[in-house]
């Protein structure tokens, strides 16, 4: 039998080198391209063969495919015309960084498995408390801690079962969540949150087991924030049915509108009640590095759990979600399973942190080594530097906005994120949107709002300057003169 041919560290060194070559060269054109896809369903897979190569192929056949193929069929995120959604921006150190944690392929799942990867994420996660102004219950040499997560739907996740298992004093782990043809076995525990959340807390209540029938979608004021006197009644309505209320998940920039929940009101109806407070400022986290913005966490030392995303606002390659609790036992106690393959003296002597008890999976990459290579390049005011611009082009866009005739705000302006709408009604809106997206020029994506389809504009890719967000307006402006106001009127 012929012995597999694996590349050999001089190829690699070659073939890496026109990679990275490849990588740069995107970065300088990634403008150039069309925004949005501009690909048929079903394009990208027509161009490609039926069936596996048999024998290798060249690294440059590779590369060529990569122009050929792939990018005609990507949504470039990385475009500094890209305004949709949050960004999910990447930069230069976090790449390395990245390619690093691959080449090193090593396997986090336990201290043992490879010391440096535990002890690297704890200590920047430790760096980030103070960095972020949190509370420094999250920290590794208090009661808590934190921990990388692929996203902030597997933070939130995480948080919830480690919510459920406290207010069922571990019940639900030990016997299940099975329901009788009279009801529930144990009594139902439920869940709240905005109306204006994210849609991962619906889908982790059903992952969890509590059931959707179990959410409390809180209704919210007149800024899209949770109402605290409705959170409190939905409380109080189901203790008097005989369920637990588990936890509450508080917002801090939704997806819609990046409207805040008023954690304070909130965080101190949970200790009263003994609920569980989740807090989730995935995309709006980021923004609290500068201290003029922490007044967007006011409140949480009253949380059990917080998350935010690097991989959205701070310079880092998606997959990074920093997840942080105030009581690392309880989140261990949900979450630990140790077969015997799994022993080791490290573990026994109580002395480290196993990360396998963090998650939800068992394996996990070196994810700490981007983040830590962001931080040491750009530093503390590097990483204040982009969010503050990033604002900044905000508020000029939105000032924009406020001045002309034809267009009027949707919602106060909230870390980089701008809702705005044309005063003609949602047909043209629409109309407005898709035209602008399928220009391939820049791309915006909708919510709605009061009933109102509503554009957001969110600011925050890497390569955005105050050009490309006066040649946005220019075009969004230009755009709708050229529709007709008289056809979409609503």
């Amino acid at each position: 039998m012929d012995e597999p041919r694996h590349m050999t560290p001089d190829e690699f060194r070659r073939c890496g080198a026109a990679l990275i070559e490849r990588i740069a060269r995107y970065m300088e054109e990634v403008e150039q391209y069309p925004v949005l896809s501009q690909a048929e369903p079903g394009s990208v897979r027509a161009r490609l063969p039926s069936a596996a190569p048999e024998q290798g192929e060249p690294f440059a056949d590779l590369l060529r495919d990569i122009d050929e193929i792939i990018l005609p069929g990507l949504t470039h995120w990385q475009s500094p015309n890209f305004y949709a959604y949050f960004p999910a921006n990447a930069s230069g150190p976090s790449i390395l960084g990245d390619l690093l944690s691959s080449g090193l392929g090593v396997q986090g799942m336990l201290w043992a498995t490879s010391p440096a990867c535990t002890e690297l994420e704890t200590h920047v996660l430790d760096w980030l408390v103070d960095l972020l102004g949190l509370p420094q219950e999250f920290k590794s040499s208090a009661a808590g801690g934190g921990v990388i997560q692929d996203s902030a739907s597997s933070s939130t996740l995480t948080a919830l079962i480690a919510a459920r298992e406290r207010a069922s004093a571990g019940a639900v782990n030990e016997h299940g969540a099975a329901r009788g043809p009279d009801g529930a076995k144990e009594p139902r525990l439920t869940v709240y949150t905005s109306r204006h959340a994210h849609s991962s807390i619906e889908k982790g209540v059903k992952i969890a087991g509590l059931g959707r029938e179990n959410l409390r979608l809180v209704e919210a004021d007149e800024c899209h924030a949770m109402r605290v006197d409705a959170l409190e009644a939905a409380i109080a309505a189901d203790r008097a049915a005989g369920a637990v209320p588990a936890m509450v998940c508080a917002t801090v920039g939704t997806t819609s509108s990046g409207a805040v929940d008023p954690l304070p009101a909130i965080g101190a109806l949970c200790r009263r009640e003994g609920i569980w407070l989740h807090v989730d400022a995935a995309h709006a986290g980021s923004a609290t590095i500068c201290p003029e913005h922490r007044e967007l966490i006011d409140g949480l030392e009253h949380a059990d759990s917080y998350t935010f995303n690097p991989h959205k606002w701070l310079l880092t390659n998606f997959d990074c979600s920093c997840f942080w609790v105030a009581d690392r036992a309880a989140l261990i106690e949900a979450l630990s399973v140790l077969p015997e393959y799994l022993r080791n003296r490290a573990t026994e002597s109580g002395a480290v942190i196993d990360y396998r008890d963090w998650q939800i999976p068992l394996g996990r990459r070196f994810r700490a080594l981007k983040l830590w290579f962001v931080i040491r390049h750009y530093g503390a005011e590097g990483l204040r530097a982009h969010v503050r611009n990033c604002v900044a082009l905000a508020d000029w866009f939105a000032a924009q906005v406020e001045a002309h005739d034809a267009f009027a705000l949707a919602a106060p302006v909230s870390a980089g994120l701008v809702c705005f709408r044309h005063r003609a009604g949602d047909a043209l809106n629409e109309a407005l949107m898709n035209r602008l997206n399928e220009s391939g020029a820049l791309y915006l994506t909708h919510t709605r709002l009061d009933d109102r389809l509503v554009l957001r504009l969110a600011v925050g890719g890497t390569a955005t300057r105050r050009a490309h967000v006066e040649r946005a307006w220019a075009r969004i402006v230009e755009t709708a003169g050229a529709l007709s106001a008289e056809e979409f009127a609503a």
